[in-house]
């Protein structure tokens, strides 16, 4: 109903004016907090020396961030322009075999930049799991690749494999559990796929190129392996009409969102102020609120710039993998609530729509958000937080669904049926307000803390009540409308060439 309707002009101009103006009210109260916080001794280890001529510190508290930009930069750009080069020599030359030279090269990567144990670990799992596929038994897949990756997940067995990668550097732990899992992951995909084939099975050659394609190794993302196979397949070599320039395009705003998010440390502390309780208690509810969010916001580019690098490099190799996340501004449903596309799409192809269904029966929806969320917490890491960010996803998840059975029985399906189409969707916007923010408090507890995630909830709903809590309701009320009409946009859009093909 939300994406069919339109509301008139004035109606939005006023949503986007009152958004506009929170945003630069909650984002000067989050300035001012970091100009004041910015030589307090509690913040000394997440903020370094920056700008001087600025008179700036930077807000170092994403080890992520920092390890990217500091100690990995060299080994990316060496790495992945060695690829590019390599790659667009064999799709020149052998474009038949250039999976193969792009497994060679990964090999060979894997193996400078890791050692031979390493590498022997990693061939060790990819034989157990082609042997468990020869059975072409489902279940036995998952089982086993489930056993397989518990074992980089869940001590002992984790330190044991670890233990015999002997030698150390800044980003060994990085590269060898990021390798790991994703190995296990993509092995499992193809095991799943190769019960699936009616005759015969893939070999054990094609699991290797797979595998070592170099860009997806150590990061991801998770591109299934009936996808890969099918892509790297293909010999005649084109391209759509734009889509060089388009790469081009893509790679400046990626390099223009490092810049920004660079700039952006310089003057908001947004990872580094939640970690002292006691000053951002001290915060009003409007800058504690845009700071939950910009948390939430943070690390949405995090992962865009990451896959967004990463999938530029994979579509100069012809290739089409997943997309970036969607942007957490643009959520107010949990279906659609993911920071990692390609294990999104894993997920939702093997467990959650293989359980689901069509996710319309409530029985089958628990069941598979369950096992959906069961998966996730082994790819995490089991842990407290991770059983606690688990358990209020896969609640918000079913909740959803539980609240839009209750409003299609007879007496609210008359009800809204008797309202126009506008102010449905603006009933409707309500709801999706506070969906909103239950995504947003569900979040932080991984992407902060449990204490930090509780002191926002305690204000936005105990404490700040009614004035805060209403008012912030109503701004992100305003913000899901024009999330709404950007979908009404893109509806109309994907609309057009149906009508044209009609008439």
């Amino acid at each position: 109903m939300g994406v069919k309707t339109m509301l008139p002009s004035y109606e939005l101009g006023f949503y986007a004016l009152t958004v506009t103006c929170a945003v630069l009210y909650s984002g000067s109260g989050i300035f001012e907090a970091s100009r004041d916080s910015m030589n307090r001794k509690a913040f000394r280890d997440g903020i370094k020396p920056g700008w001087h001529y600025f008179g700036r510190k930077m807000d170092v508290a994403d080890f992520e961030w920092v390890m990217w930009f500091t100690s990995f930069r060299n080994v990316i750009i060496f790495a992945l322009s060695g690829h590019v080069l390599f790659g667009k020599i064999c799709s020149m030359v052998v474009p038949q075999h250039r999976a193969v030279m792009y497994m060679v090269y990964g090999v060979l990567a894997v193996l400078g930049s890791m050692g031979l144990v390493y590498l022997m670990i990693i061939l060790s799992h990819c034989l157990v799991l082609y042997s468990v596929a020869l059975a072409k038994q489902k279940w036995l897949c998952y089982a086993a690749g489930l056993c397989c990756l518990a074992t980089f997940k869940v001590e002992p067995f984790s330190s044991w494999q670890s233990g015999f990668v002997t030698g150390a550097f800044d980003l060994q732990d990085v590269l060898f559990y990021g390798g790991s899992c994703f190995t296990i992951m993509r092995c499992m995909s193809f095991a799943l796929e190769s019960s699936e084939k009616k005759e015969g099975i893939y070999s054990i050659f094609d699991l290797l190129k797979y595998n070592f394609y170099l860009p997806f190794f150590f990061f991801g993302p998770v591109m299934t392996f009936d996808q890969f196979h099918a892509q790297v397949s293909t010999r005649e070599l084109t391209r759509k009409d734009d889509e060089m320039r388009n790469i081009r395009v893509h790679a400046l705003l990626h390099v223009g969102a490092i810049i920004a998010v660079d700039i952006f440390f310089h003057f908001f502390y947004i990872l580094t102020l939640p970690s002292d309780l006691k000053f951002v208690n001290r915060l009003s509810d409007w800058s504690l609120a845009g700071l939950a969010y910009s948390n939430l916001v943070y690390d949405w580019v995090k992962a865009a710039v990451m896959f967004g690098v990463i999938n530029t490099i994979a579509r100069l190799d012809h290739l089409d993998p997943p997309q970036p996340p969607k942007c957490i501004t643009m959520l107010y449903v949990f279906a659609e609530t993911h920071f990692d596309r390609g294990i999104n799409d894993w997920l939702c192809k093997y467990v959650y729509d293989h359980l689901g269904e069509n996710h319309d029966n409530i029985m089958k929806e628990l069941i598979a958000t369950i096992a959906t969320f069961a998966v996730t917490t082994l790819w995490l890491g089991p842990c407290e937080i991770v059983y606690i960010w688990s358990v209020f996803n896969c609640f918000g998840l079913n909740f959803e669904l539980w609240v839009q059975k209750f409003f299609q029985l007879e007496p609210f399906a008359k009800l809204e049926a008797k309202l126009s189409a506008a102010m449905s969707r603006r009933i409707r916007a309500v709801f999706g307000a506070a969906n909103f923010w239950a995504i947003v408090l569900y979040n932080i507890l991984a992407l902060n803390s449990l204490e930090f995630a509780l002191l926002v909830t305690k204000r936005l709903l105990l404490t700040g009540f009614p004035v805060s809590t209403l008012s912030i309701w109503f701004i992100t009320y305003c913000g899901v409308q024009l999330i709404k009409e950007h979908e009404h946009m893109l509806a109309m859009e994907e609309a057009k060439p149906d009508k044209a093909k009609v008439e």
